[in-house]
C-alpha cells in the first residue's frame, strides 16, 4: 500500500470543481437488466470512454485475501474462444484500449474506443465477451497467481508497504478493510481457479453493476452501449452493506523492526466515508493541517522548523464506510520518536485551536483555484462520474463543490475535528531500525 494509491479518490472528487464553475451534466437511467447507467456527452473528439463498475473490491474477499485482485486480473486473459493474444489483437486492430482494476470498494473494466461504428462495435463485442464469458483458463490462472505471489514477496522488502499494511490492520482489526487488497502470500497460495469462478458469478452481476459512459455519442447510442455490454449477464443480487468499523478504545504504538536507514510512520483513526455530512469541514481543515504540501501545519512543524522529515502530511481517504484519517512521515531512525511527537502535538493543537481566518482563506483559494488542469479529457471525467455514481452522490455534486468549500467556517472545522478525530485513540505504526539496533 502506498499513499499515492490511497489519495486518488480524495483528489478525484474535487479536481473538476476546482477547475470549472459548472460541472458536467450527468444523465442517469437504469439499463434493461437492472444496472445503473450514468452518461455525459462530450464534443470535439470522436471517442468514447466506458467504465463498468462492480461492488467487488477487496472488501468482498471474505477470508480469501487477494481473491478480488486475482479475479479482476484474470478477466481479460481469455473469453469465449479468444485467448489473451487474440483479445489484444482484436482491440489493437480497432485502436481500442481495455483495462481492469480494483480498489477496496470496487472492481472495474474500462474501455476506450473511437466512435466509428465498425471500430466501436468490435471493441464493445470484445468487452462484452470479457464481462459475460471470461474463461479463467487454468494456465492463465497459474501464471497470474505466480505473478501476484512474486509481487507479494517483493512487498516484504518495502518498509513503506509493510507500514501501510500494519496501519490498516491496526485501524480495522477484523473489518473487511483491514487486509491489503493484493492479499497475503499465505492466502493467495491457497486460491484456486474455482474460487475465482465462484467470486465472479457472485459479484459480477447486473444488479451489482453500474456503467459510466463519457464521449461523443448521443443518449440513444449510450443506451445501446449499456444494454449491449451487460446483455446475458445474470441479474444477480447486490451484496450486503459493509459493517461500520469500530474505533479503538485507546491509542496504541506498534514498532516493527526493519533494516532500513529511515523509519516510516503512519498514525491515524477511521475518519469519514464518501458523502459524509462532515466531509467539507474535514476536507478543508485537513488541507490546512497536512494536506497542502510544504505550507501545511504538519509540514511546517516537522520539516521546516525542526528538519525531522523531508515530507510530513495528513490525508482523509473516504471509502464506502469510514476510511482512514492518516498522518505520515519518513525520518531518520534515531529521530522517529521526536518526529511522531511533533506530528501528534500539531494535530492536538489544531483540534484545540482550529484554523485562523487567514489560514482558511488561503486554503479555500488553493482548493478552488489551485488546479491548473481542468478535466479536459473523457478519461479524467469518467473517473469523477464513476466515483459519484458508485458512492451515490448527488448528480450536481461537482456543480456545488466550490460553494460548499466557500461555506466552510473555522468553527465548523474545529467542531468536525473535535467530533471525529480523537488523538487519544490514534493508532501509530513505525517501521524501521530502532536507534538501539543501529549501535
Amino acid at each position: 500500500m502506498s499513499v499515492k494509491r490511497l489519495v486518488v479518490l480524495g483528489t478525484l472528487l474535487c479536481c473538476w470543481a476546482a477547475g470549472s464553475q459548472a460541472g458536467p451534466k450527468i444523465q442517469q437511467w437504469t439499463s434493461t437488466n437492472g444496472a445503473r447507467v450514468y452518461f455525459v456527452p462530450t464534443e470535439g473528439l470522436p471517442m468514447v470512454d466506458v467504465r463498468v463498475v462492480f461492488d467487488a473490491g477487496s472488501a468482498r474477499d471474505g477470508a480469501q485475501y487477494g481473491l478480488a485482485t486475482l479475479t479482476s486480473g484474470l478477466l481479460d486473459t481469455g473469453a469465449w474462444l479468444w485467448d489473451a493474444d487474440a483479445i489484444a489483437k482484436r482491440l489493437d486492430n480497432v485502436g481500442a484500449r481495455l483495462g481492469t482494476g480494483i480498489s477496496r470498494d470496487t472492481a472495474w473494466l474500462s474501455l476506450r474506443s473511437l466512435t466509428s461504428p465498425k471500430l466501436l462495435d468490435q471493441a464493445l463485442e470484445t468487452a462484452h465477451a470479457i464481462l459475460v464469458s471470461p474463461s479463467f483458463n487454468p494456465v492463465d490462472f497459474e501464471r497470474e497467481k505466480k505473478k501476484l505471489l512474486l509481487g507479494l514477496k517483493q512487498r516484504e522488502e518495502s518498509p513503506a508497504d509493510l507500514a501501510g499494511i500494519a496501519f490498516f490492520q491496526a485501524l480495522y482489526g477484523d473489518h473487511p478493510y483491514a487486509h491489503p487488497k493484493e492479499g497475503t502470500i499465505d492466502t493467495v497460495e491457497k486460491l484456486t481457479r474455482e474460487d475465482l469462478q465462484n467470486f465472479y458469478h457472485r459479484f459480477y452481476v447486473a444488479k451489482n453493476a453500474l456503467i459510466v459512459i463519457v464521449g461523443e455519442v448521443d443518449s440513444s447510442k449510450a443506451k445501446a452501449i449499456a444494454d449491449g455490454l451487460l446483455k446475458d449477464l445474470p441479474e444477480g443480487e447486490t451484496p450486503p452493506a459493509l459493517p461500520q468499523p469500530a474505533q479503538a478504545e485507546a491509542a496504541k504504538l506498534l514498532r516493527k523492526e526493519f533494516p532500513s536507514a529511515q523509519t516510516h510512520v503512519y498514525s491515524g483513526v477511521p475518519g469519514m466515508k464518501v458523502g459524509d455530512a462532515d466531509y467539507f469541514p474535514l476536507y478543508v481543515g485537513n488541507h490546512i493541517l497536512g494536506g497542502s504540501g510544504l505550507v501545511s501545519k504538519i509540514s511546517d512543524e516537522v520539516r521546516e522548523k525542526r528538519g525531522l522529515s523531508y515530507s510530513a502530511y495528513s490525508y482523509f481517504f473516504p471509502f464506502k464506510v469510514e476510511g482512514p484519517f492518516m498522518m505520515g512521515l519518513q525520518t531518520k531512525n534515531n529521530q522517529a520518536e521526536e518526529a511522531v511527537g511533533v506530528m501528534q502535538k500539531t494535530l492536538r493543537d489544531f483540534i484545540a485551536q482550529g484554523p485562523t481566518a487567514k489560514e482558511l482563506e488561503a486554503s479555500k483559494k488553493n482548493i478552488t483555484g489551485g488546479f491548473p488542469m481542468r478535466l479536459d479529457s473523457n478519461q479524467k471525467l469518467i473517473e469523477q462520474v464513476a466515483a459519484i455514481a458508485f458512492y451515490d452522490l448527488p448528480l450536481d455534486y461537482l456543480d456545488s463543490f466550490i460553494a460548499k468549500v466557500e461555506a466552510v467556517t473555522p468553527q465548523a472545522i474545529q467542531k468536525a475535528f473535535k467530533a471525529r478525530i480523537d488523538p487519544d485513540r490514534l493508532q501509530t505504526i513505525m517501521v524501521g531500525a530502532s536507534a538501539h539496533s543501529e549501535k
